[in-house]
């Protein structure tokens, strides 16, 4: 019997994107379709719902770039297919995404990368600086954490990480 796999969505940075060939990515949660999430979202397709999950992971990685500050500005989502056997179950909140991580991800598991591109650089800066206050509900705060949404993340295959690494540096 084989293990399913799954689909996740890793929030990181680009120091994380760094180690990830010789340690893997230390994350400690990911985000994927959960049966929270299912149930929250009944009329949303598996498409839909994988796009809440990556979204919610590009969220994720605002805070992680908070706690960085030398990490360049740009949100990192990696995309990798584990074993379920490697997940843990989150909170099982009604709506959320979110599953622990056993480990850090291996870099055999990784299905892409996603990175913001130069033009997000500000807007990404900006969110950053207020992701904090607009967890804590303030809506002016939130309004710019939102703006960040405006930017679609790029997309590149894993063996492409050098190149990624090389641009960003």
């Amino acid at each position: 019997m084989t293990d399913e796999r799954v689909r996740v969505y890793v929030p990181a940075t680009v120091p994380m994107l760094a180690r990830l060939r010789e340690h893997g990515l230390a994350a400690a949660e990911a985000h994927a379709v959960t049966p929270g999430l299912r149930e929250w979202y009944a009329e949303g397709d598996e498409e839909e719902l994988e796009y809440v999950a990556f979204t919610r992971a590009a969220q994720d990685a605002l805070q992680l770039l908070r706690h960085d500050p030398a990490a360049p500005r740009r949100r990192v989502v990696v995309s990798a297919d584990l074993p379920a056997s490697a997940l843990g179950r989150g909170d099982g909140e009604l709506g959320s995404s979110v599953l622990d991580l056993a480990g850090p991800v291996p870099a055999a598991a990784v299905a892409a990368i996603h990175v913001d591109g130069a033009d997000a650089v500000a807007d990404v800066g900006a969110a950053v600086d207020v992701v904090l206050e607009a967890v804590a509900g303030d809506a002016d705060a939130q309004f710019t954490v939102d703006g960040v949404e405006d930017h679609e993340l790029e997309w590149y295959d894993p063996s492409e990480l050098n190149e990624v690494l090389r641009a960003l540096s």
